[in-house]
This record gives C-alpha cells, structure tokens and sequence, in this order.
C-alpha cells in the first residue's frame, strides 16, 4: 500500500456510506428509507480515493511510470 492515506480514506468513506443506507434501511421507522444515489455517490468517491496516488508520492515512486 505505497498510497495509504488515500487509500484509508476511501475505505472510510465506502465503509461510511454502506453503514449510513444500513441504518436507514433496517431502522424501524417505515418513512426513512435510504437515498441511494448517495450511497452510489459515496462509493464512488471511496473507489476513487482507493485507486488514488497520495500528492507526496511520484510517478516513479508508485511505479506509474
């Protein structure tokens, strides 16, 4: 893991988002339901950071090039 901070911080986000729609979706109240296009949003940010090189790595630190 050359780039661990992004990479923590979009496992955070993934693990955010899906814990959020859980709650939502499984609490006892009929009227909450979770909003699934910020959960899609969400994990998409969080794949995204996943992939991401931190801005103190090179190119040629994290093998890119």
């Amino acid at each position: 893991m050359k780039s661990w901070k992004t990479t923590v911080a979009g496992v955070a986000a993934i693990i955010a988002a899906i814990a959020l729609a859980i709650s939502h979706q499984f609490d006892s109240d009929p009227t909450t339901v979770a909003d699934w296009s910020a959960v899609i949003t969400a994990l998409t940010a969080g794949v995204g950071l996943v992939l991401a090189r931190d801005n103190d790595k090179s190119s040629e630190k994290v093998g890119a090039k």
